[in-house]
């Protein structure tokens, strides 16, 4: 099973310039909690509901006026619509994340898959598998 076929490609994002107050009303309203950072369609970062809370409200007097930029994580971790999923579980367990972003051969988004969506369209005892891996002390 390809990765294509079970990502969500209606994906929000942000920009680097983006507040970080509006990247929260964003993951509110949407109900999500990341969000790809995005310069001209090609992932820069992503900023996580929990890159909030660390990285901006553990610090007094931080603003929800400044950029995502300044909280997002820089590294990307993505893959292509059409590596197997079994890859990219392994992928996901290897590099202890939850999403992956997916890009097209030009680096540009695509979509996101998470183990959710292996779990509910590929096969719930790879997502665990993969789980037990992010979980995992390294």
């Amino acid at each position: 099973m390809f990765v294509r076929t079970i990502m969500q490609s209606k994906v929000s994002f942000v920009r680097p310039n983006t507040s970080v107050r509006a990247a929260a009303a964003l993951m509110l309203d949407r109900d999500i909690g990341m969000l790809p950072v995005c310069e001209n369609g090609k992932p820069v970062g992503v900023v996580t509901d929990r890159d909030l809370a660390i990285r901006l409200l553990s610090e007094v007097g931080q603003s929800g006026d400044q950029p995502v930029s300044a909280v997002m994580t820089p590294h990307v971790h993505f893959c292509r619509g059409n590596e197997d999923v079994v890859t990219i579980a392994r992928m996901m367990g290897n590099n202890q994340v939850r999403r992956l972003l997916v890009c097209d051969a030009d680096g540009t988004l695509t979509g996101v898959v998470s183990l959710g969506d292996i779990a509910r369209d590929a096969s719930e005892e790879l997502a665990g598998q993969a789980l037990g891996e992010i979980v995992e002390s390294r």
